[in-house]
């Protein structure tokens, strides 16, 4: 063995001298190479997101540009007014839902519910008529609107289908294809002209409204007395809005361009993500945004405590034979495939959440009891399992960082274990943590599997006014949304390049809570000790 050991060696350190390298500069070269490589790939999947989500603003610049042509974006003025109606129409019935319920706890029952709320109901239903002159006159032009968009859309497909026939050396079929253009102006003019008839539906609407309003019903129970004059006071409030709606049917534009920045305002900041819409594809990114932050701030906020709580008591209180339990345990639950974690919150602790939420001394609790066993809290629970891993392994590593030197001299100065971690150890270790936790950060807010399991994907922004009990909705999420629809576009689509557009947008705040986590690490490394 010994005759022939150093052989190898010997052969590598001579072929080493050959190519002039020393074995330093060959290791050297070996992890700068590694570097390299991360530093290449990292680019290459840039340019990969860059390129094929490139195009996405022009098309989105053209989407919004048909829909201001072809007149939806004029009935949708209309569309918004008989929404708030029936946003109001909806307050009605929740306060009729409240007044039920209050009276048929009574001895009389359900039968005298309903007919103490005979007079209530009879102004619901005055009240929910009193849209339908205006839901008529929608419904016309929203057929007008919606004509004038298929002509143009069968007009592109017969150009395209032109462009190919000429590709394929068809020159006469493809003249056979009648391209017929689409006046926008002259189909759009019964549009123009039904301004008129809104201003009149609006005189009519506002006058039943307030005179509603005027003469509300007596409160069935007298609990429901402020809830009906908050009520009134939101009626007033619509009618004091539709002479706005009005001069804004009035100064629309039909020919007014486009600008570039409007399709960029309409990704970042547009609240609908809709498509496949017989209507209007929107790709607003806010709702997909604000699901993402939404689940991994549950998960930060049991994930935090738990792993640094660990990560501490590992690390100066726990024995040896403790340590040897509690460390391969917990790292052991990154093993588990979030796939499997996401079957288990789909079959086990949504409904275990769901259930726990009935339990009538939690009814304190906001958005308890609640019926939706997929929401923020139960991807955010298994969000936090699969956080917990990081943010222990790398607190860990920051405690153990610490010089020894200053435990030691506050423990000879006679305080305490636990005044010593508190006050010398963790302040020390403090950076490494933060950057641990900003790393558990990028962990969740990148995971794909479980939200797309658990978080229930209702596309839309949550209500924020039910304060904490936001946190039990149904969200979708930015991965959420890429690994749904993915498989199902056509490549080059204008909802194609949406998706790269959010996978970028992903990979930008992942790659910056990534650096600043580094930037902290580093810091907190190079400190003098």
């Amino acid at each position: 063995m010994s005759a022939t050991g150093p052989r190898p060696t010997l052969f590598v350190r001579r072929r080493l001298r050959f190519l002039g390298l020393t074995p330093d500069d060959a290791i050297r070269a070996f992890f700068g190479g590694n570097a390299v490589v991360a530093v290449v790939v990292l680019a290459l999947i840039t340019y990969f997101l860059v390129r094929e989500g490139a195009g996405f603003f022009g098309q989105n610049r053209r989407n919004l540009e048909v829909y201001r042509l072809a007149g939806l974006e004029f009935v949708d003025h209309l569309r918004a007014q008989e929404e708030a109606h029936t946003a109001l129409t909806r307050r009605l019935s929740e306060l009729r839902l409240k007044a039920f319920a209050r009276l048929s706890a009574g001895t009389d029952g359900a039968e005298a519910a309903e007919r103490a709320l005979a007079v209530f109901d009879a102004y619901a239903e005055r009240f929910g008529a009193a849209i339908d002159p205006l839901r008529a006159l929608g419904s016309e032009l929203a057929e007008v609107a919606t004509g004038i968009k298929t002509k143009f859309m069968v007009n592109e497909d017969r150009k395209e289908e032109r462009r190919q026939l000429i590709a394929e050396g068809k020159a006469g079929e493809a003249a056979r294809v009648g391209v017929v253009p689409v006046d926008f102006a002259a189909e759009a003019r019964p549009l123009l002209a039904a301004r008129e008839r809104h201003r009149e539906v609006n005189r009519v609407l506002a006058t039943e409204l307030l005179a509603l309003q005027a003469a509300p019903p007596a409160p069935p129970v007298p609990e429901l007395r402020d809830l009906l004059e908050r009520f009134g006071a939101e009626v007033r409030s619509y009618v004091a809005e539709l002479p706005a709606i009005e001069r804004r049917l009035e100064t629309w534009d039909q020919a007014k361009p486009v600008a570039a920045g409007e399709a960029l305002r309409a990704f970042l900041f547009g609240r609908q993500w809709l498509t496949a819409s017989f209507w209007q594809d929107w790709y607003g990114l806010l709702p997909l945004l604000t699901g993402s932050l939404l689940v991994a701030g549950v998960a930060l906020t049991l994930a935090v405590p738990l792993g640094v709580g660990a990560a501490i008591y590992v690390n100066q209180f726990a024995s040896v034979r403790e340590q040897r339990v509690v460390k391969p345990a917990i790292e052991f639950i990154s093993a588990f495939p979030s796939v499997v974690l996401g079957f288990f919150g789909i079959a086990v602790l949504g409904e275990v959440l769901r259930q726990v939420s009935q339990l009538p001394w939690l009814a304190w609790v906001p958005g308890f009891p609640f019926s939706e066993r997929l929401n923020v809290l139960t991807a955010g629970c298994l969000l936090a399992l699969i956080a917990v891993p990081t943010i222990f392994t790398l607190a860990e590593d920051a405690l153990n960082n610490v010089p020894r030197a200053l435990p030691e001299a506050s423990l000879a100065l006679g305080a305490s274990r636990l005044q010593t971690t508190l006050r010398i150890v963790f302040p020390a270790a403090l950076s490494g943590i933060i950057s641990a936790v900003l790393l558990g950060l990028g962990r969740v807010i990148g995971e794909t599997m479980v939200v797309l399991l658990c978080a229930g994907n209702r596309i839309a922004i949550p209500d924020f006014t039910q304060g904490l009990g936001v946190m039990v909705e149904p969200v979708h999420t930015m991965t959420g949304i890429i690994a749904q629809e993915m498989g199902e576009v056509v490549r080059g689509s204008i909802h194609y390049r949406a998706l790269f557009m959010v996978g970028l947008v992903l990979f930008l705040l992942s790659l910056a809570i990534n650096f600043l986590a580094q930037r902290i690490l580093r810091r907190y490394r190079l400190a003098p000790s």
